[in-house]
């Protein structure tokens, strides 16, 4: 297994791009622990707090009841990523991931539907604070500053299909991707364990491209930090169970297509 300061092409500092909280563990948690461990420091910006998320059930409803998911899910995301060791993370909006001169916003969880197909969508009801709402030029320049500041020499966040179709995790990859170009970064699509790429259309051919990291060493870590998620997801042995049932393996591996 290759040395995590030789992932992403040595480039050290790395910009990961997320649209709730969890979406970074799930995707990238083995990787952001590994480079936090190399004293990498990788930054993450959360686009959304996740407002518009279902709750599991049981006693943490209560809570969400009381406080409001958006508070729920901020606390846990603290909590993961201090199971992961990751320091440097902002939510988008505010500093450091908000344009000079602008007073600080929130951006919100679009929501989604379920289509036929068993992929997200768009859903009809989204709030006009919501990030697909939003003029697409104010979350741009707020995360063009935030890599500015951030020193980034790489960008990491999802396929163009964003990886399930969610409307948040689209407009991630337009906007991760578009800072990427103005700044002439290298960007690098979440391609699951790379066995299969199914979001980097773009990419189709370009296999020398497609970088994989075992993350064994981390890969406790990585449960660790799910667990905290306990509003969205529980940990079933080697799974994660969904809030809405749907199971995945914990990936041992992850796997980054390199896009531009």
């Amino acid at each position: 297994m290759r040395d995590p300061k030789e992932w992403f092409e040595g480039r050290p500092r790395v910009m990961f791009v997320h649209a709730h909280p969890d979406d970074e563990t799930i995707t990238t948690g083995g990787t952001l622990a590994a480079l936090a461990e190399a004293g990498l420091e990788p930054l993450l910006v959360t686009l959304t707090r996740g407002e518009r998320g279902e709750v599991v059930a049981g006693p943490l409803e209560a809570l969400v009841a009381a406080h409001g998911l958006a508070v729920a899910r901020q606390n846990e995301l603290r909590t993961a990523l201090g199971m992961l060791g990751v320091e440097r993370h902002a939510f988008l909006g505010v500093e450091p991931a908000r344009a000079e001169g602008l007073s600080p916003t929130i951006y919100e969880d679009s929501g989604m539907s379920w289509g036929e197909d068993g992929r997200a969508r768009a859903g009809a009801d989204a709030g006009p604070d919501a990030l697909t709402s939003v003029p697409a030029v104010e979350p741009l320049h707020d995360l063009l500053a935030a890599a500015y500041l951030a020193g980034a020499q790489a960008i990491v966040s999802y396929a163009d299909d964003g990886g399930y179709g969610h409307p948040d995790h689209v407009l991630a990859h337009r906007l991760a991707r578009a800072v990427a170009q103005a700044l002439e970064l290298p960007f690098w699509a979440i391609a699951g364990d790379g066995a299969s790429d199914t979001g980097a259309a773009d990419a189709v051919g370009a296999t020398e491209a497609l970088e994989v990291h075992d993350i064994g060493d981390w890969f406790d870590r990585k449960v660790a930090a799910l667990r905290a998620h306990a509003t969205q997801l529980t940990v079933d042995g080697d799974d994660i169970v969904h809030v809405g049932g749907q199971r995945e393996p914990i990936g041992r591996a992850e796997g980054f297509r390199r896009l531009a």
